[in-house]
């Protein structure tokens, strides 16, 4: 369930599920500063010493500074107390709008995802992703100003069993299919980001999304302390490039939580976009799910290592 769109002090406003009068688009050889984004498990901010301590995972966002972050295990307690409303704090501390979609809510709890942005948000709603039989799921669907072009996010936390991440990974490759409504204007590029929770590489849910949208890079995020396994990834669609990404793997966030941050750049510039397109004509009859990159699973961030060729 979407609740509300909150600015960085705070203060919630409703989205409607709409589009603001379309401005001119620039000329495709206008470059664009890349769009850094974050997913992100965090885990209700508990990390692997069973510590409840948002600010760790505070302090690992402001490390990345991503102008888009995608989290989930999102939670409020009010019998915490302090930063109790985990959305809230995210975004007061690390000077976020935020993006509230709450999953599981009963009278003890809220839990679910949420979305970190210094962009405009120019619409939102909630894709409902609950199977019978298991917990509540869900998805935030939302587009974002970013200068004069629109970015469409979804993020998401698929389920613990296959055939639930399947008939997920089926509702969202139809949304994606949907025709946009005559008041919204046709997203410049589309993100897919969360936690897919498919631990059997490319079978089931990741093979729907590889169909579509392209090979994702299979990093290894989980468990942060000994990662092996790729339950995080972000696919791009459209014209943009989607690069550099890379595991954040610092000791900060081997700790903060059970999951690993996955990064990675989004890019408008001409430059790019050609060569992205000249690797689709070559490579479309030999490999169809082909797309160009690299994942980094060595350590991030301060002390780099050498990104390393992605995984299939």
């Amino acid at each position: 369930m979407l609740e509300t769109v909150r600015d960085a002090q705070g203060r919630g406003r409703a989205i409607k599920d709409s589009r603001a009068a379309a401005r001119p688009l620039v000329p495709i050889a206008e470059e664009i500063h890349p769009v850094r984004v974050v997913t992100y498990n965090i885990h209700t901010c508990v990390g692997v010493d069973r510590r409840y301590d948002p600010a760790r995972i505070v302090a690992v966002l402001r490390e990345i500074d991503a102008d888009i972050a995608c989290l989930q295990e999102v939670g409020a307690r009010p019998s915490i107390g302090r930063h109790a409303d985990q959305w809230a704090y995210l975004g007061e501390a690390t000077g976020s709008r935020v993006i509230l979609g709450a999953g599981i809510r009963d009278h003890r709890r809220r839990f679910g995802n949420a979305i970190l942005t210094r962009f405009p948000v120019l619409t939102a709603r909630s894709i409902e992703l609950t199977v019978a039989g298991y917990e509540p799921r869900g998805a935030i669907d939302a587009d974002f100003l970013v200068g004069d072009r629109v970015l469409r996010v979804i993020a998401t936390h698929f389920g613990l069993h296959a055939g639930e991440r399947q008939l997920q990974a089926n509702r969202l490759m139809a949304v994606l299919g949907e025709r946009s409504a005559s008041n919204r204007r046709k997203p410049d590029a589309v993100l897919l980001m969360g936690d897919l929770n498919e631990w059997r590489g490319r079978s089931g849910a990741i093979r729907a999304f590889d169909r579509r949208l392209g090979r994702s890079a299979a990093a290894r995020t989980f468990p942060s302390w000994l990662p092996v396994l790729a339950l995080d990834r972000i696919y791009a669609d459209g014209p943009a490039v989607l690069s550099d990404i890379c595991v954040y793997h610092t000791p900060l966030a081997r700790l903060a939580s059970d999951h690993l941050p996955l990064v990675g750049s989004l890019s408008w510039s001409a430059r790019d976009i050609r060569r992205r397109e000249r690797p689709q004509r070559a490579f479309r009859r030999l490999r169809p799910f082909a797309n160009a990159g690299v994942v980094n699973n060595q350590p991030f961030g301060p002390g780099a290592a050498r990104p390393v060729p992605r995984s299939l």
